[in-house]
């Protein structure tokens, strides 16, 4: 288990961008498959994207596909999530989480989360 902290929510309009991070604790992240995940008010958690530990497999939801890009720097021990042309729907608490040494990304093997963070898209 690693620890992770997410950053880089707020407030945009519809249309707008934004890029979230997911700072890892300890540098064996880069040996674990990560992934984001988001939870609006009401609603069940859902997988948005996810990718190896060696960025060679990636997935994405197919409601974030063409506007959502994720993405790792091994060396920062760190994982983004560049969501751009946002619509409101995608108001949700984000959240990253890792899988396991040498890990797809791929739910349902995640083990370790974050405290996320919010985002919201206004119309």
């Amino acid at each position: 288990q690693v620890q992770l902290v997410e950053s880089g929510g707020g407030l945009v309009q519809a249309g707008g961008s934004l890029r979230l991070s997911c700072a890892a604790s300890r540098r064996i992240f880069s040996l674990y498959g990560m992934g984001w995940f988001r939870q609006a008010p009401g609603k069940e958690r859902e997988f948005v994207a996810g990718i190896s530990w060696n960025g060679r497999t990636i997935n994405y939801a197919d409601s974030v596909k063409g506007r959502f890009t994720i993405s790792r720097d091994n060396a920062k021990n760190t994982g983004y999530l560049q969501m751009n042309s946002l619509k409101p729907e995608d108001t949700a608490i984000y959240y990253c989480a890792a899988d396991r040494p040498y890990g797809l990304g791929r739910p349902p093997d995640f083990l370790s989360w974050g405290q996320g963070t919010q985002v919201t898209v206004s119309s």
